[in-house]
């Protein structure tokens, strides 16, 4: 499964940390960071779910209120949003 991030459309409500200890926040910038994560394009992040963080990485993507979150099987079909 893997996980990207637009930090650029992130609003910096942090649900995505709630849900999640992949995200942590950077108050100072008032964004979400995906930990570990490659910046695949400006402001872009991807990275690959660790086995067993899947669901929590789901709720992740569930709760971000501006759908910067998006998650891919491991056939690259989109699963969330």
């Amino acid at each position: 499964m893997r996980i990207e991030f637009n930090r650029e459309t992130c609003i910096g409500m942090f649900q995505c940390v709630d849900e999640w200890s992949g995200f942590t926040q950077d108050p100072d910038a008032g964004k979400a960071i995906l930990e570990g994560g490659d910046e695949s394009a400006p402001d872009r992040f991807v990275r690959e779910v660790p086995e067993g963080e899947e669901f929590d990485a789901e709720m992740a993507a569930r709760v971000c209120p501006v759908d910067a979150i998006t998650l891919y099987d491991d056939d690259g079909e989109q699963l969330v949003p």
